[in-house]
């Protein structure tokens, strides 16, 4: 029985002297360029000096699992120090004008093939990423935090841990507002894009949910008193039948209360980034111990790195799936030699432009 539970490739539940614990990080490195052309992005973002500080932040904490968000024209100054100890997601690219046909005349058609996210996980580690998926609706080109200017979406990752649980993570960054526009009641059509946004990454997340347990962590630029996220989202799914869903830092840092206003949201310690966990109804189950907003260690010179500051959670697994509850998981086609997009989406062989082979991004 023992071998035919192997032959299948399911390994069957061992019994544990401890639990398995693993840790995750969401992070918005702030990676846009100062100026673009004359004009100016970011001219208080980290650049490079700053960036270099972020990188080697992120290796002196060591998580198991991080995810970036905005990691765009800096990449390489973070991820240098993580080469040694991570296994890294294929870069989308930057905002830039270099290998790329611009028409200068009609910016307002112009869309960055990027959509900064970037995963990086431990070596030993297992992590299987499937393609881009980009927002269907987005708001502001020019104004409205300009959010169409990037290819803003998410991405999902099939994880297998130390101990063989398997997992998997999502990676996301939602439209934004400008304070401006909120503080002026100018953003309905900002928060109606998030919602819309947050129906694509549920009907993403509830048609694949499967025995194992789920963690979704990015940058929503959602609050619960501003947002109809916990009506649209946390509780829709509590409500399928499929599975739990729960607020790391609500659960652990907020008595369990879901913030019904923004003001008291933030003084509570809300933030716009958020990590989620789910359980599905049956299989494999995980539970957080610990989580953290990092508003001390993220500085330099008395200042933040960025201007969004690192959350991290400390997970334990708690059951295991059964040999009978492990998801039939179809091994993905070996990526050697295949073509993709800057989005992440598989290409036939191109003939032109810039695309990524073997991890690699390539001008053709």
């Amino acid at each position: 029985m023992i071998a035919a539970i192997l032959s299948c490739g399911i390994a069957p539940v061992m019994a544990q002297d401890t639990p398995e614990e693993f840790t995750v990080a969401s992070l918005n490195v702030d990676g846009l360029p100062k100026k673009l052309l004359v004009f100016k992005v970011n001219p208080d973002g980290p650049g490079d000096g700053g960036s270099a500080r972020i990188g080697k932040y992120l290796w002196k904490k060591g998580y198991d699992l991080m995810f970036l968000q905005e990691d765009f024209n800096f990449h390489s100054v973070i991820s240098v120090f993580l080469e040694d100890d991570y296994q890294m997601d294929e870069w989308s690219g930057d905002l830039g004008v270099e290998g790329r046909n611009i028409d200068f005349l009609h910016l307002q058609n112009h869309r960055f093939e990027c959509d900064g996210l970037m995963a990086c996980w431990k070596n030993d580690l297992t992590v299987t990423p499937a393609p881009r998926v980009p927002w269907q609706q987005n708001f502001g080109k020019f104004s409205h935090a300009n959010d169409e200017m990037v290819t803003k979406g998410f991405r999902r990752y099939e994880v297998t841990l130390r101990d063989g649980t398997r997992i998997v993570c999502y990676n996301l960054h939602m439209d934004a507002s400008d304070d401006w526009d909120e503080e002026n009641a100018n953003d309905a059509n900002d928060k109606a894009a998030r919602m819309a946004q947050l129906a694509q990454l549920k009907a993403d997340v509830m048609s694949q949910m499967d025995t194992r347990p789920i963690i979704i962590l990015g940058d929503l630029n959602c609050f619960y008193g501003r947002d109809a996220l916990k009506a649209e989202f946390i509780d829709a799914i509590n409500d399928s039948g499929l599975g739990t869903i729960a607020d790391v830092w609500v659960e652990l840092k907020n008595d369990g209360a879901y913030p019904t206003d923004k003001a008291q949201g933030e003084e509570a310690g809300e933030t716009l980034d958020k990590i989620f966990y789910i359980n599905p109804a049956t299989g494999a189950q995980i539970q957080p111990v610990a989580f953290s907003v990092d508003k001390t260690g993220y500085t330099y010179d008395e200042k933040p790195l960025g201007d969004h500051y690192p959350l991290s959670a400390t997970f334990q697994v708690t059951s295991r799936a059964t040999a009978i509850d492990a998801p039939t998981v179809n091994p993905q086609p070996s990526t050697l030699n295949q073509y993709y997009n800057l989005k992440g989406q598989r290409i036939s062989k191109p003939q032109e432009g810039i695309y990524i082979i073997n991890g690699k991004k390539v001008k053709k």
